[in-house]
């Protein structure tokens, strides 16, 4: 299934990702991010409803000097107290927000439509691509519409988060290690969309459905191999 999911990402398409009943018991939708359209886009917003995010490999955040969301709010909390007192250290089911900051593409225009985010989206991947990260302050701007993630160093093998999970996929690929990430949630209960449901999407919609065990267990053999 791991080989059908890569193909699958390779060719542009969606996946859907399960991370593990002991953590966020949430499905994602996933795809490449240099392959993201307006309709990618249009489908994730009305199928998945959840926050549309940018997971990003800890190279490349580095390379690109992003930080993680809690590093700024640490840095600002002397001017800012109430900064201290909302650090996320009480997260149920992790131990560190892969948060980081948030952006829109200079040339969109209030950078919320499909359109725009696909746009944003796609050129962030190509900057990274071609190693052009001293352009990002030139290309983008910030605050946006686009909501960055960093991964973790080691991504799945330190962190088992959709954002180390969607890296890994990336990675195995051999794809630019950018993504777009959305959790799927349920129109009638208010609450993120069952397992059962979202393999019940993906067969209807003929997608690749993973588990995220078998994601971190592909990677662990990818490296050996």
């Amino acid at each position: 299934m791991i080989q059908k999911a890569l193909e699958a990402l390779r060719n542009g398409e969606i996946v859907l990702v399960f991370d593990n009943d002991n953590r966020e018991r949430e499905t994602d939708m996933i795809v490449a991010a240099e392959f993201m359209t307006s309709a990618h886009m249009t489908r994730i917003r009305n199928d998945a409803g959840g926050l549309v995010c940018v997971p990003i490999s800890s190279e490349h955040s580095q390379k690109l000097g992003i930080p993680f969301m809690t590093d700024i709010m640490e840095v600002a909390a002397g001017k800012y107290p109430v900064l201290n007192e909302l650090s996320p250290t009480d997260i149920p089911y992790d131990e560190k927000s892969a948060f980081s900051i948030t952006l829109n593409h200079r040339e969109t225009f209030t950078g919320i439509t499909d359109n725009d985010r696909a746009f944003t989206i796609k050129e962030l991947a190509k900057l990274c691509k071609n190693e052009n990260q001293a352009d990002l302050g030139k290309l983008f701007r910030a605050p946006g519409h686009v909501t960055l993630l960093r991964a973790a160093e080691g991504h799945v093998l330190k962190r088992k988060g959709h954002t180390e999970m969607s890296i890994a996929l990336m990675e195995m690929a051999g794809l630019t290690p950018v993504a777009v990430c959305c959790e799927m949630m349920d129109d009638e209960n208010g609450e993120s969309l069952s397992t059962a449901d979202a393999r019940k999407y993906a067969e209807k919609h003929k997608m690749v459905f993973l588990n995220g065990d078998d994601v971190i267990e592909s990677y662990k053999k990818y490296l050996k191999d």
